[in-house]
């Protein structure tokens, strides 16, 4: 079945008020009428509701980076999820790389953090992938099948329609490093098949799966091209309009 892309913009910890807020309308200028891609970017969530009345309006979501497993509480420093929704998210990353490998979330939390999500009626981009001495001990399948089945573990096969998942390389992330297109459609056709184990052959071809790491206008037409590659989750160049603009050309015209 014919799966619409989805490209998001993953700002992580940079930009300004003033930043953010030029960029916002430099995409809502670029990108504003898009119908034939799926937009969506995540800023820092200090700056969320600067971007929101940014984009309100356009065809670009507002997502978050991050979201907390309880409804409220004791969490100092977390967001819930109705805080997030509160301020006009559609969309949570959850998993990133770097909040796994470098702020030590297990697949149990992120788990939880999925859940909740889809509790809170957002939809949740569960991010997977392998670290460099992964791939070259080529474990790439294992640990990625196993972030996949742990993410998932409890959802409802009715609330897969709001799942995306971004496969993304650790070794490929900020690097300048990028998988090949046939590095990627490989994972990302293991991932269908389990999908498709889990949830059933439907859902798993309903499924969008993203990739992720050092996509850039110049390589995102090959990846997008590819048959189970559904969008792009874009860290760097996301913060040049210009560039991330030019990924969603690239899509726009498969």
């Amino acid at each position: 079945m014919a799966r619409k892309l989805f490209i998001a913009g993953n700002w992580k910890m940079n930009t300004s008020a003033a930043e953010a807020a030029a960029l916002a309308t430099d995409l809502v200028g670029r990108l504003g009428a898009e119908a034939k891609v799926d937009l969506a970017v995540c800023p820092p969530s200090v700056y969320l509701t600067t971007v929101r009345d940014v984009l309100k309006g356009s065809a670009i979501a507002l997502g978050a980076q991050n979201a907390w497993y309880e409804d409220n509480g004791a969490y100092t420093g977390e967001l819930s999820t109705a805080m997030l929704a509160d301020v006009g998210c559609a969309y949570v990353i959850v998993g990133h790389s770097e909040r796994r490998h470098i702020l030590g979330e297990t697949d149990a939390m992120i788990n939880r953090k999925v859940l909740k999500v889809l509790a809170g009626g957002l939809k949740p981009i569960l991010c997977v992938g392998e670290l460099l001495e992964q791939r070259k001990a080529d474990q790439t399948d294992d640990v990625v099948a196993r972030q996949v089945k742990l993410g998932l573990k409890g959802v409802a096969p009715t609330d897969m329609a709001r799942v995306t998942i971004a496969y993304e390389p650790v070794w490929a992330i900020g690097t300048g490093e990028v998988a090949t297109p046939q590095q990627a459609q490989a994972v990302h056709a293991m991932i269908r098949d389990l999908l498709a184990d889990l949830f059933g052959k439907t859902i798993a071809d309903a499924t969008r799966i993203q990739y992720g790491g050092s996509v850039k206008a110049s390589n995102a037409g090959d990846l997008l091209a590819c048959k189970d590659i559904d969008g792009a989750l874009v860290g760097g160049a996301s913060l040049k309009a210009a560039e991330f603009a030019g990924i969603v050309a690239a899509g726009a015209k498969l």
